[in-house]
């Protein structure tokens, strides 16, 4: 009998996980859980043909019997770039599992400016009944939605639920239709359509294409009381440049939960801006932050893990070249 595939795995899994990778696979794999035996574990990750989770630089560097990395993250940049990285192996992500919670948040974040509730937050803390007189409302906006992948429609989908005009860029020439947006246009239009919407979302992931590609220039091409959201990577939005926009007095609001650098440097001005609602990275929570996602995850997992065994073609590569 041929050896057994080794397949190490590193995310918390409960029994009826470890049940069902055994069930379904346990006559083709040998598995190794991190969290039952971390010294076992690093101690098989030279023999691992197969990583299930995020390895560290470390063990990525000591995986020399690797072909194939699936990631339990959307983002696969972080470890396309980390040092140690060899390009002669299948990466794959968990794009799909998190294009419901991300979207949800993008909108609970552009509900919550239009209709004030940072500030009656804070009015309750000092248990003050004023009112605040300006209510807006998504109905009738038009919406620019920065990428069109898996989480670009989901975000077009709600937004579009409201009654916005929803309006997709992408960087690839085709734009033909895309089930969830009004029309689809090219990266090369941005500087356009920046003028023309009321909300912003950025839902690319970290590539050099994106880096920066939300400036001071075409911030302030914005309408004065536009929204914009980043959901997707932090580098998108250049964060000096949108300090000097706000400070201008631009935008309505800003919903951010990717930075450029995170954590957020403490001396970072957003922290004391009243326009900016932000969060630490957590709009796309995983293993125990949400159990729909990590149900999602699972699948992800569990497909591709047969069609491994099989010899059929992975769903979710990841392009080395371009990082998604």
């Amino acid at each position: 009998m041929a050896d057994k595939t080794k397949v190490l795995v590193k995310v918390l899994c409960d029994d009826e996980i470890k049940e069902t990778l055994n069930s379904k696979f346990g006559k083709e794999c040998e598995f190794c859980f991190a969290q039952d035996d971390e010294k076992t574990f690093d101690e098989n990750v030279p023999f691992a043909e197969v990583f299930i989770g995020e390895p560290n630089p470390e063990q990525l560097t000591k995986a020399k019997s690797l072909k194939w990395l699936q990631l339990t993250w959307a983002g696969a940049d972080k470890h396309l770039n980390m040092e140690g990285m060899m390009p002669d192996f299948c990466v794959t992500n968990a794009s799909g599992a998190f294009g419901v919670i991300i979207s949800e948040y993008a909108i609970g974040g552009i509900v919550a400016i239009y209709r004030s509730f940072p500030q009656y937050l804070e009015n309750k803390k000092k248990r003050s009944w004023d009112r605040i007189d300006s209510a807006d409302i998504i109905y009738g906006k038009k919406a620019l939605v920065i990428g069109t992948g898996d989480l670009g429609k989901n975000v077009a989908y709600r937004l579009k639920a409201f009654g916005a005009h929803v309006v997709g860029v992408r960087k690839t020439n085709n734009t033909s239709p895309i089930e969830g947006f009004d029309e689809v246009r090219h990266v090369s239009d941005l500087d356009a359509l920046l003028p023309e919407v009321d909300i912003v979302v950025g839902c690319l992931p970290n590539t050099p294409e994106s880096t920066g590609m939300l400036d001071y220039d075409r911030m302030s091409k914005m309408k004065q009381d536009a929204i914009l959201v980043n959901v997707g990577r932090g580098n998108l939005i250049i964060t000096d440049d949108l300090v000097k926009v706000l400070e201008e007095g631009r935008l309505k609001g800003v919903v951010l939960d990717v930075f450029e650098v995170e954590p957020l440097p403490d001396d970072s001005p957003l922290w004391v801006m009243d326009k900016v609602l932000m969060t630490p990275h957590i709009s796309g929570p995983s293993f125990g932050g949400n159990w729909k996602v990590q149900e999602n995850i699972w699948k992800i997992v569990i497909d591709n893990l047969g069609r491994y065994v099989r010899g059929e073609d992975l769903i979710n590569v990841v392009d080395h070249k371009i990082g998604y």
